[in-house]
């Protein structure tokens, strides 16, 4: 994927809010993130200078939570594919996307039988992992955008059916929540992080739901108690699909 901008939307400045991992989720302490004059972007963090400052985020946020730290591997590959929010060059939220392949997933170090089972049943599963949002700026829009266009990358583009993330047991109910997730085997140590985490599972096609019925309209949030009002209306996902199809095309974007 090119380091060409996939999206740029509105970010207004907040209260401090507390981080978002994916081995400690507080999507619930995350500001809204009113549309305002600043500018946060989505960008692939397919350059040596994306990636350190990814990897800068992720050491901060899980060795301020006590966690043994992560990084990302000096280079993107076309099955792990890291997204950056950024803004004025500065990276404000990560996430990357593990798609199956040869070498498999990472979830498989602890929760293998699981996602062998969920292959046998003719699944096409992938995982989100390196999940951080900075606790200064880091909003749900913030949190939103990420996740909808790894969504995007994963689901729309590569056509992979079912998403697994890990988290700490702790927090499993705010994934629940918010996104929708449901618990699909109990807490087990994750060495990587030196941390409890349990294996969740959502449907991309629950997903493609909750998007058309929510996404874009973030004045639904305050009865629609999930992270969805927050993620791209329909015609704006389209215009990232396009726009991510069209790099592909050219040769510039490691999504194939």
């Amino acid at each position: 994927m090119a380091t060409n901008t996939i999206i740029a939307s509105p970010l207004k400045q907040h209260r401090v809010a507390g981080a978002l991992l994916t081995a400690d989720p507080r999507i619930d302490l995350l500001a809204d993130g009113n549309p305002g004059p600043r500018q946060f972007k989505i960008k692939s963090a397919d350059s040596f200078v994306r990636r350190t400052s990814a990897s800068l985020l992720l050491k901060n946020r899980y060795s301020w939570r006590g966690y043994q730290t992560v990084s990302l591997p000096t280079d993107q590959t076309a099955n792990r594919i890291t997204l950056s929010a950024v803004e004025d060059e500065a990276t404000i939220g990560t996430i990357t996307v593990g798609l199956d392949g040869p070498e498999g997933l990472n979830s498989e170090d602890v929760f293998g039988d699981e996602i062998a089972a969920l292959r046998a049943e003719g699944r096409r599963v992938c995982e989100f992992t390196k999940l951080a949002v900075d606790p200064i700026t880091g909003t749900k829009r913030v949190l939103s955008a990420l996740f909808h266009v790894a969504y995007v990358v994963a689901h729309r583009i590569r056509k992979y059916d079912t998403l697994v993330i890990e988290v700490n047991p702790r927090h499993v109910r705010y994934y629940e929540r918010m996104l929708g997730f449901r618990v699909i085997a109990p807490a087990r140590m994750n060495r990587s992080v030196n941390a409890p985490a349990v294996l969740l599972v959502a449907d991309f096609s629950y997903i493609v739901r909750q998007i058309g019925e929510f996404g874009g309209q973030p004045d639904r949030a305050a009865d629609e108690r999930s992270l969805y009002p927050f993620f791209f209306s329909i015609p704006e996902e389209a215009g990232i699909l396009s726009k991510l199809l069209a790099a592909q095309k050219t040769g510039s974007t490691a999504v194939n």
